[in-house]
């Protein structure tokens, strides 16, 4: 199992080389930069020049907002300045962001993802095996490539392509197109073996894929610190972010799995008011512990391995609170032993 860490949260793009060399030269795999204040990409170009071994993915480039001849220059660009170590890693997000925020259009997620993911490989193609660029779609149409605007061929070849999914129908067109999947923090240890692998492994029977030539990677929430205080605030936080995702509709079949559909309910109008601490007073202990790994630091990573192990290929640790690298380093050390 492989461990990842991130860059972009809280930090100016600028940082994002020392950052990304102290996760490397703290034995991380690889580390993944969102697309939230800043760009996904820039933080990435940035790290590549400051280290050697570590992989550097976006989670997530939000693919709609792009096109996949763009997005397939920016990928190929980053595979070159990374001498193949760029994941691009690519979600849907939803229709209010997408028409709203990016101006954009929305229409059938699951089917233009995979036919955007298709498009990239079609013209990664014509750059790297000189072939003719003539893909023709529903939504993406691309049938020009004159010498000009061809960077030809590359020793690294294509970046592997990871897709964001919570529903079982991206899940599948990730087991069918996609190289990995990113699977969301609001995913249970149920959800994922009962509904978001079945989902992927149909995936696999369409393209004919081994299920060793896919990664799945899982963004673990953790509650942990070393005192009754900091464990408790670490558990106010998380019961904070399982409560926005659980208000959102999208994400409802997650909890309906676990019979709690009617939480969803009474989270979505409280979102909608801004009621953010009442909404974590409605995350119980029992719903915290199905979400997330509950446990001492000494004890993280065999819980982790209990849950996922067999089943996660690449793991990330999902706490938004603060903890000293020291007791990450940690849980990482566990992990790999």
């Amino acid at each position: 199992m492989k461990v990842d860490g991130g860059i972009g949260f809280g930090m100016e793009p600028g940082d994002a080389g020392r950052l990304a060399l102290e996760q490397e030269k703290l034995g991380y795999d690889g580390v993944w930069a969102p697309e939230t204040g800043h760009d996904p990409f820039i933080p990435l170009a940035l790290a590549s020049e400051h280290t050697t071994t570590l992989e550097l993915g976006t989670g997530i480039a939000v693919a709609f907002a792009r096109n996949p001849m763009n997005l397939a220059m920016l990928a190929n660009d980053l595979q070159i300045l990374s001498k193949g170590r760029f994941l691009l890693g690519l979600g849907s997000q939803i229709k209010p962001h997408i028409e709203k925020r990016f101006s954009m259009p929305w229409s059938h997620p699951a089917p233009r993802m995979r036919e955007m993911i298709m498009a990239m490989r079609a013209i990664w193609d014509s750059w790297h095996n000189g072939g003719k660029l003539e893909f023709r779609g529903e939504f993406y149409t691309h049938t020009l490539m004159t010498p000009f605007f061809n960077p030809g061929p590359s020793r690294f070849g294509s970046p592997k392509v990871f897709l964001a999914a919570v529903g079982e129908l991206m899940a599948e067109v990730a087991g069918e197109v996609a190289d990995g999947v990113l699977v969301h923090g609001f995913t249970t240890e149920r959800y994922l073996k009962e509904a978001t692998m079945p989902a992927i492994e149909r995936g696999f029977v369409k393209s004919g894929k081994k299920r060793s030539e896919f990664q799945v990677s899982y963004p673990a929430f953790i509650v942990t610190g070393d005192s009754d205080e900091s464990k408790e605030q670490a558990a106010t936080m998380v019961r904070g972010q399982i409560a926005f995702y659980g208000s959102t509709p999208a994400y409802r079949p997650v909890l309906e799995m676990h019979g709690w559909g009617d939480l969803q309910s009474e989270l979505h109008p409280l979102s909608k008011a801004g009621e953010w601490v009442k909404m974590g007073s409605l995350i119980n202990d029992e719903v915290l512990e199905t979400f997330a790994v509950v446990a001492d630091i000494d004890d993280v990573a065999e819980k982790l391995k209990e849950r996922f192990g067999g089943v996660v290929d690449r793991i990330s640790f999902y706490a938004p609170y603060y903890l000293d690298p020291d007791k990450w380093q940690t849980i990482v050390s566990g992990l790999r032993s």
